[in-house]
């Protein structure tokens, strides 16, 4: 069964109770290892590990020993409780075992669960999940951290008493940090509070909050092509303190802008396009860059790409010029050009 957005969301804090098992894919690697982790902990609790409730494998040593994962599945432990096998950095070429531990799944044996890189529609490992009853796939892309989920977070970490301007800088921090990170951010700041009945306000949260946040292009890009035009100056000053120069950034918007044009341009409109492209877009991505591609439309489209060019040629000319400044006006009339 395929499980995704706020459901997916919902089932890795609270697992459904006729869960068997779980394929956990997508090309984030860090956010996979929490989510792996968090799913573990609600299925087995803290303790597996040292109850030696927790089992797990790496896919190499399964393409070696294949009987690894239906033994571990199938052992009775010492101590009572609920058990895990958790294999790590599957691939297609384990669907046909997987099957046959997926049939084989009876009650009373070990949770299943599994990771994996980017897997496309088509497969194999992923049919093998997906065309079961109780066990689940979930996808992880490249989105930020949804509201509802740092509401849970917070509950979790007993930060309940939290200032509307605190709670939109956190909401922030979730965006621009890393599911792992923004734990991190709150485990820090629920000690930082501990004892402290006062509403957490900004200044607590900017002391548990990293001192620089790495920021990436593709930041920088859905902020022009969103029309967030407030947040282009201190995301190109965080990219500029980490080493990215302007040409990079350049060069990057007009990636992002002909494929913007390219989509809306596909007689079938930009979602077709989209499916359409090399390297293919789906997930999320697709879904934002879709909406991004419809706000625009190809006439802008076409006047954005334009402006990108002769920045471009500015940057390339002999004439020394103030780069990075040339590169935030051109993004921040970029943002401006699009209506909201």
């Amino acid at each position: 069964m395929k499980l995704a957005g706020a459901k997916a969301t919902a089932f890795f804090a609270k697992p459904d109770k006729t869960c068997a098992g779980l394929l956990i894919f997508g090309m984030d690697a860090e956010k996979i290892n929490t989510r792996r982790q968090e799913v573990t902990l609600a299925l087995v609790g803290k303790d597996a590990m040292d109850e030696m409730r927790l089992t797990r494998i790496a896919a190499g040593d399964v393409r070696k020993d294949p009987a690894l994962v239906l033994d571990a599945i199938k052992a009775q432990g010492f101590f009572p409780g609920p058990r895990a096998v958790v294999v790590e950095g599957a691939g297609d070429g384990l669907a046909a075992l997987f099957a046959g531990a997926v049939a084989d799944w009876i009650e009373g044996d070990a949770y299943l669960i599994v990771t994996a890189g980017s897997l496309n529609a088509r497969s194999k490992l992923r049919k093998v999940f997906e065309a079961s009853q109780n066990f689940y796939t979930i996808g992880i892309y490249d989105d930020p951290t949804r509201p509802e989920e740092v509401d849970r977070m917070l509950v979790d970490a007993k930060l309940t008493n939290v200032s509307a301007e605190a709670k939109k800088y956190l909401l922030a921090l979730a965006r621009d940090l890393g599911l792992g990170d923004f734990k991190q951010v709150l485990t820090k700041l629920s000690l930082y509070k501990l004892k402290d009945d006062t509403p957490v306000e900004v200044v607590d949260v900017q002391a548990c909050a990293p001192a620089t946040l790495d920021a990436d292009i593709d930041d920088v890009l859905h902020m022009v092509a969103e029309a967030r035009s407030g947040e282009v100056g201190p995301t190109l000053s965080r990219l500029s303190g980490q080493g990215v120069n302007a040409t990079a950034l350049c060069i990057g918007a007009m990636r992002h802008f002909r494929m913007l044009h390219a989509a809306v341009s596909d007689p079938q409109g930009p979602d077709v396009g989209f499916s359409r492209a090399r390297p293919p877009v789906f997930g999320p991505r697709k879904d934002r860059l879709v909406r991004q591609a419809r706000g625009w439309g190809g006439p802008r489209l076409e006047k954005a790409l334009q402006e990108l060019m002769d920045t471009d040629l500015m940057l390339r000319s002999s004439k020394p010029v103030p780069a990075m400044a040339v590169v935030e006006r051109a993004f921040i009339r970029l943002a401006m050009m699009r209506p909201k």
